[in-house]
């Protein structure tokens, strides 16, 4: 009777995980002409391998019980790598922890399957309690570097204080991306650390980051936003003095908090960056994403920066573990000019939108700034109905 629940559950299962891998994502009319969402997630916590998830012994689990539970996919670092699309992926366990697993495509959209084995990550002399939300840089100097969030509990916490923590910018590299190399944590003097990203060229000789410094680990208190700096190696990173890229801004989109995303991507124009905003609502906090463009010589200076949220969550993507919230840290720019943004949503699951440099280049130069007040953000309205009247008979 065991052996029997064992197969019966064994092919249900098989058979489920397959489907889903094999499930083709098809692109979404897009309203706004600037990317296309996907109409499927492109990793859910389904697509976790099974033998991950399931002792396949029928003797020492007859009834095919799942041992390992898996909570979330998301908020995935993104590189091409020998023709394919891997993802370096936040997989979250039913125990709350998060470590770091590949995932690789074919095409960038769908067919997406785990490597064998999650990234055994080095740790360093005081282990990491929790990693999270990986950037992967492809480096002038040959490395792939993950730059991520690494918690550990705050030492000076009041005693029976079990939640209190400490961030800080934890760094390791790779040829392969199977085989890492820890580096020490980048050392600042601004406070905690999360949402850092190496920048992919050396600047002034020296190492650069984007950095988002903050007084404790969930407020950033005094931070003033996205910072810049450079540390003069990678092999002891210590960034002593951050110039602000991209500040946080009252009653915008980013009024709370905000941080940068990937690496940004090097265009004729200027460097096309991706961030996430967060304000407060009466039901907590938002989170949506935002582009801005940098300088390509001082890559610290922005140039170009379109009034409110590129991407914010939409329906079913509202609703999760943290809901009303995407994030993003990885995307991918192929050589065609292509783009694929992998988003999260509500830190449960991971999804595609397609878009292409020329888009994003021209949505950066010619959309209109924040202007900070309703009445000049009226008049920027008002302004594009007047230029549109000599072509309203399009709308007939």
């Amino acid at each position: 009777m065991k052996t029997n629940i064992f197969q019966q559950r064994l092919l249900a299962l098989k058979t489920k995980h397959a489907e889903l891998l094999a499930q083709k994502n098809t692109p979404l009319f897009s309203e706004n002409g600037i990317y296309q969402r996907h109409l499927n997630p492109v990793l859910t916590r389904n697509h976790i391998p099974l033998h991950w998830r399931y002792d396949l012994n029928a003797s020492t689990n007859p009834f095919l019980m799942e041992r390992i539970g898996f909570n979330a996919t998301f908020n995935a670092g993104a590189i091409k790598f020998n023709g394919k699309y891997l993802l370096a992926v936040r997989v979250e366990g039913n125990d709350r922890k998060s470590f770091f697993a590949i995932a690789e495509s074919n095409n960038g959209v769908d067919g997406f399957r785990f490597w064998d084995k999650p990234i055994v990550l080095p740790q360093t002399e005081v282990p990491d309690t929790n990693v999270y939300d990986m950037r992967l840089t492809q480096h002038d100097d040959g490395w792939i570097y993950g730059v991520f969030c690494t918690e550990r509990k705050d030492p000076s916490a009041p005693k029976g204080d079990t939640s209190s923590a400490v961030a800080a910018a934890g760094i390791a590299r790779t040829k392969d991306l199977k085989n890492w190399e820890r580096m020490p944590d980048l050392i600042s003097t601004t406070g905690q650390q999360r949402n850092v990203v190496l920048f992919p060229h050396l600047v002034e000789g020296k190492y650069a980051f984007y950095t988002r410094p903050q007084d404790g680990f969930i407020d950033t208190g005094k931070g003033g936003g996205i910072g810049f700096g450079l540390s003069d190696t990678i092999e002891k990173p210590e960034v002593k003095e951050e110039l602000i890229v991209d500040a946080k801004t009252y009653h915008t989109i980013y009024e709370v908090k905000n941080g940068l995303g990937p690496a940004p991507i090097k265009t004729e124009k200027g460097w096309l960056q991706l961030a996430h905003g967060v304000r407060n609502t009466a039901a907590g906090l938002r989170y949506t994403l935002y582009v801005f463009m940098t300088d390509l010589e001082k890559p610290w200076l922005v140039t170009h920066k379109p009034h409110g949220h590129l991407i914010a969550p939409l329906q079913s993507e509202r609703l999760g573990d943290v809901s009303n919230v995407v994030f993003s840290n990885g995307w991918i720019a192929d050589d065609d000019g292509k783009i694929f943004l992998y988003y999260a949503s509500s830190d449960t699951r991971l999804h595609v939108a397609a878009t292409t440099v020329a888009q994003l280049v021209d949505y950066c130069l010619n959309s209109p700034q924040d202007r900070l007040h309703s009445h000049l953000n009226v008049e920027t309205i008002n302004q594009l109905v007047d230029a549109n009247k000599a072509f309203m008979h399009l709308l007939d």
